[in-house]
């Protein structure tokens, strides 16, 4: 089960915040009252008096000293605050755990989301406060698919009232092949096409004037056959660049727009396992 990191961290924003308020309103009045009885009690003494006598010194650390628990809130609540903030309307970082989007995408790779692009959205409960865009054939998009609440991140394909076809690794949108160019065959093999008698390949596939590089087994694969699909409206239809290998609409449906978290912008880091060393030879936009 993936850790709901939002979630978490609206709690410890929460809880610090709280304690924080607490303090502000109840505690510290209780604090300063308490200081008063001891300043009270140690009148006659005067001011260098008072700090040499061992007596006036431990009583007031005894009723002025802030609690642990309030110190730490104190310190935390800000920081804490501004990271979810950021997180949460601004940029949010992601790390890609499969091949679904190779060769655009690969596993270990770090991205930033912009959280922003397709309208700002209350944190947690996602309901769109503030319209801004709406996603565009070609984004790099990271949602919640409709059957489980888990990140995942593929390419838009179908917008709102297209009819989207697959058929023997082409696609086609409302009846108009996308045309795919060439780039290079792909050394890393794929056991599914290898069984299938094919060869995987790695194409410049065309939405327009935008392009994008897509991999592919030559021969027909269990994903590649002859599939259409309507795009209900308010809806998304996605698919990985990995054709062959991605669980995406093909198999549970188009996006709804409400679970839409926003749009992937650049990769800023590739660190494939705990014990590797990190690496930015592929920090740049998406």
């Amino acid at each position: 089960m993936d850790i709901n990191l939002p979630l978490i961290l609206f709690l410890a924003v929460a809880s610090t915040g709280v304690i924080w308020l607490v303090d502000l309103v109840l505690w510290q009045r209780k604090r300063q009252l308490a200081i008063n009885a001891v300043d009270a009690e140690f009148a006659s003494l005067s001011e260098t008096e008072r700090n040499e006598n061992q007596k006036y010194q431990v009583a007031m650390e005894a009723v002025a000293t802030e609690p642990a628990i309030v110190e730490y809130s104190k310190s935390f609540f800000p920081v804490l605050l501004l990271v979810f903030v950021f997180r949460s309307f601004i940029v949010e970082p992601f790390q890609i755990p499969s091949e679904s989007m190779y060769p655009t995408l690969k596993v270990g790779d770090f991205i930033l989301v912009n959280k922003f692009s397709y309208g700002i959205r209350l944190p947690l409960i996602r309901n769109k406060v503030v319209d801004i865009d709406d996603p565009k054939r070609g984004d790099v998009m990271v949602f919640f698919p409709p059957h489980e609440d888990r990140y995942f991140i593929k390419r838009v394909i179908g917008l709102p009232g297209d009819t989207v076809r697959y058929r023997a690794n082409t696609l086609y949108i409302n009846g108009k092949e996308m045309p795919q160019t060439a780039v290079a065959g792909n050394t890393k093999l794929d056991r599914e096409c290898i069984n299938k008698y094919g060869q995987n390949v790695v194409v410049d596939e065309h939405f327009g004037d935008r392009s994008h590089k897509m991999r592919k087994c030559e021969s027909e694969t269990s994903n590649a056959s002859d599939q259409e699909w309507v795009v209900p409206a308010g809806h998304y239809f996605m698919m990985g660049d990995n054709r062959d290998n991605s669980f995406d609409s093909r198999f549970w449906g188009p996006v709804p727009e409400e679970r839409i978290v926003g749009k992937a912008f650049a990769i800023w880091m590739h660190w494939e396992r705990i014990l590797s060393i990190p690496s930015f030879s592929r920090v740049g936009t998406i």
